[in-house]
């Protein structure tokens, strides 16, 4: 009779990046509750961050905004261009001025430090397996900044995409789950992700959050 073998599944290798050793020590604390992370390191800056994943195997990096030396937006573009880790920034509601340009460096993720830590262990899974996470606060804080920018923005050049794909960029942009289109469209969940994907070619984006950026901008981050 042939045995079975249990699979221990994968932990997912986290660093932590942040100068106030009370949130750095205080997110270690938490995550180590978590049988799947394993937090390899906390850092105090975003320089230190870089090279940590430069020289392990680092699953996902969880990066402040503001730290010395080296802050989160600049640690996430060098994390991106020399590394496999993917970087998630932990933000106040005083750093949103940094949001577009952590979108623009490959940020996979975007949260408050004071979200519950059930939706950062979700986020960090998410982030892991592919998908990007960005709160709804933050998704407001964002239209509510470009709304009061006063530059003039760029318009999307509507002949390069189908009335359908117009459609579902508007609905990415209000913050819409692939589901929740889904239902407002009456198409399937496939379908969707078809046309995602076609819009990712097209515009040479990356991500869906990129995606609503671009629809509300006009602009290619």
């Amino acid at each position: 009779m042939k045995e079975s073998v249990t699979q221990t599944p994968q932990t997912i290798k986290v660093i932590i990046a942040d100068d106030n050793s009370f949130v750095r020590e205080g997110m270690r604390i938490i995550l180590s509750t978590y049988d799947e992370f394993d937090v390899l390191a906390t850092v105090n800056d975003g320089q230190k961050a870089v090279e940590y994943c430069k020289k392990f195997s680092v699953d996902i990096a969880l990066l402040d905004v503001r730290m010395p030396n080296m802050n989160g937006v600049e640690a996430t573009k060098l994390i991106c261009e020399q590394t496999n880790t993917k970087p998630l920034i932990l933000t106040t509601f005083d750093d949103d001025e940094y949001i577009l340009d952590a979108i623009r460096n490959g940020a996979k993720g975007y949260f408050l430090k004071n979200t519950d830590p059930e939706r950062i262990r979700e986020a960090i899974k998410a982030v892991y397996n592919g998908n990007t996470i960005m709160q709804d606060v933050i998704m407001e804080k964002i239209k509510l900044n470009l709304t009061n920018d006063k530059e003039p923005e760029s318009k999307i050049d509507k002949t390069l995409f189908t009335d359908r794909e117009m459609e579902i960029m508007a609905c990415i942009a209000k913050g819409f789950s692939n589901k929740e289109i889904a239902k407002q469209l009456f198409i399937s969940e496939g379908t969707i992700a078809n046309y995602i994907t076609s819009i990712l070619d097209k515009t040479g984006l990356q991500h869906r959050t990129q995606i609503a950026i671009y629809y509300l901008t006009g602009k290619i981050y």
